[in-house]
């Protein structure tokens, strides 16, 4: 199997966080690519018509794309039961996908925006996508969030480590005391410590 990846991505920081908890990061070629939205890479492309990171080539198969896709058969394929608490595990993955999705959003129109055309509207009006699931997260999936390790866990923990790299001011933690104490015990595991992105 091959993987292309780029360490900044917090979409494929998911596929590798599983890769090291099921041990099967021997398995998996890892190939960096340099895309960004307005500029794929046609390496990608010609495995990804959508010219989006993670992709995963296998020896027999279509390439799989979509975070959820490439870790759903990843966990299959290991037996490793990261949704084994199916529905909840599939929302809370869901939630975190979207606040990975606005925040590199928000990314997007600062780095690839001309100057002087950046959407500051725009930019606020993910970051309160994002701050509101934090928020329900706090309140409503704490209990899920300190139970066995799943998919969910991962992806959650992905999405909020996005966050302090590309946008640390944007305070998540204000009023999420419990998910900031949640979220700074799992990142010392050794699959958070062994997958952080470069130096922004």
């Amino acid at each position: 199997m091959k993987l292309f990846h780029s360490p900044a991505s917090p979409f494929v920081r998911k596929v590798m966080v599983l890769l090291h908890e099921t041990e099967q990061l021997e398995d998996v070629d890892i190939v960096d690519v340099h895309t960004t939205a307005i500029a794929p890479s046609d390496d990608l492309k010609a495995s990804n018509p959508l010219a989006k990171i993670p992709a995963l080539t296998r020896a027999s198969g279509p390439t799989l794309y979509d975070s959820r896709v490439i870790c759903a058969y990843l966990d299959h394929r290991a037996g490793s039961n990261l949704y084994a608490r199916s529905w909840d595990t599939k929302v809370l993955e869901a939630t975190a996908d979207g606040m990975m999705d606005a925040a590199v959003l928000m990314t997007y129109e600062r780095r690839l925006r001309p100057e002087g055309m950046v959407w500051e509207d725009w930019i606020e009006a993910q970051l309160g996508k994002v701050l509101g699931a934090c928020s329900t997260l706090n309140s409503r999936w704490m209990a899920h969030l300190k139970g066995p390790l799943d998919m969910g866990q991962i992806a959650v923990a992905c999405a909020l480590a996005y966050l302090d790299f590309r946008h640390p001011t944007s305070n998540w933690r204000h009023g999420n005391e419990a998910l900031a104490d949640w979220f700074a015990e799992f990142e010392s595991r050794p699959s958070m410590q062994a997958t952080q992105p470069p130096a922004a």
